[in-house]
């Protein structure tokens, strides 16, 4: 198992191509500046030694050598010893809407943005919790399993969009349903859902859903994104907006926050509605809720003691660099001897 401490130094390699470049302008400005001096059988009795191998070789010599140094400044590290790991946490299931409704801009920039920098904010609060993420909107789907690969969950997150599922609605009650198969540890002691939604096209009766989730010992919290007031929904592409959603009798659509369904839910499994206007507040709630409940302990197999391993990449380029510096551009009298690259009469 390895690290990368500063992978943004690879961007050091792309200097690479422009110094190869450079070197080819050079060398055909040399060739052509000394045809008009002199020809090409007069050049080599003014100098006999003159190695055409030689600046090939310097050039690969800097190259090789600026290589080795973006790779000592990314530094390498390799584990040396794979441990189990006890960790004490409580397995969370964020379930996010990503249903058209949410595309709405009555919260900055849109309900489906907030939501996900709501989501992210409450990842990166959290120590040693499992997570999981279910996208739904007509029908649920499993995005992440239940992990402790926060950067994973990060990753997952970020691509989630309204175009993941065709049929549109908040299928509400599927995403419980799916939430129930995270939780398939009968030595989890604490099993949380989040429900990140503005609760709006509510399809299909969700009580008995809740209730049946309920008795699995699922807390359901539900955290609200949108105002009452509500918004259009703008259709966009490629960023440009396009037109508003409309409905069959060609009306202008106004999705408001369903306050009271998400409320509903909540009551029902043990939980609370949370108003997810203020990403602030929201990961002081979640943060409380969790803090307040009995942890699990989980098993978890890492690599720990990582060495560092630039040290073997800076001394590869000072050795290159100095490679550098003692070649000379003159041919080699042992090279020269065995007649190798042309470099022999």
């Amino acid at each position: 198992m390895y690290q990368l401490e500063e992978p943004i130094y690879f961007y050091l390699l792309f200097t690479i191509p422009v110094i190869a470049v450079l070197f080819l302008w050079v060398l055909i400005w040399r060739k052509r500046t000394q045809d008009k001096f002199s020809s090409k059988e007069l050049l080599k009795k003014l100098s006999p030694d003159r190695s055409v191998f030689k600046p090939v070789l310097k050039f690969l010599a800097i190259s090789l050598a600026l290589v080795a140094l973006s790779f000592a400044l990314v530094n390498p590290k390799i584990g040396t010893k794979l441990e189990t790991v006890k960790r004490e946490g409580v397995d969370v299931v964020f379930a996010l809407d990503v249903s058209k409704s949410m595309l709405a801009e009555d919260i900055a920039p849109n309900r489906l943005q907030k939501s996900k920098q709501l989501i992210m904010q409450i990842i990166n609060s959290l120590a040693g919790d499992r997570i999981g993420i279910i996208g739904y909107a007509g029908s649920a789907f499993p995005q992440l399993p239940i992990t402790t690969d926060f950067s994973s969950a990060r990753l997952f997150l970020s691509g989630m969009n309204t175009d993941m599922v065709s049929s549109q609605g908040t299928a509400i009650n599927e995403a419980i349903s799916l939430a129930q198969t995270y939780f398939n540890d009968e030595e989890q002691t604490n099993r949380v859902l989040f429900i990140i939604s503005d609760g709006e096209d509510h399809e299909g009766n969700v009580s008995e859903v809740v209730q049946e989730a309920s008795k699995l010992g699922i807390k359901i919290f539900t955290i609200g994104v949108g105002t009452e007031k509500g918004a259009k929904i703008p259709l966009r592409r490629g960023g440009i907006l396009q037109n508003y959603k409309r409905d069959r009798n060609n009306e202008v659509v106004i999705t408001r926050l369903n306050k009271e369904i998400l409320d509903e839910i909540a009551s029902q499994a043990n939980g609370e509605y949370i108003d997810g206007s203020n990403t602030k507040e929201v990961v002081e709630v979640v943060t409380a809720i969790l803090n307040g409940m009995d942890k699990t302990v989980f098993e978890a197999k890492q690599f720990t003691d990582f060495k560092d391993q630039y040290q073997w990449f800076l001394l590869g380029a000072l050795f290159l660099l100095a490679l550098d510096v003692l070649l000379l551009e003159r041919k080699t009298d042992w090279v020269k001897k065995l007649n190798l690259f042309n470099e022999g009469e």
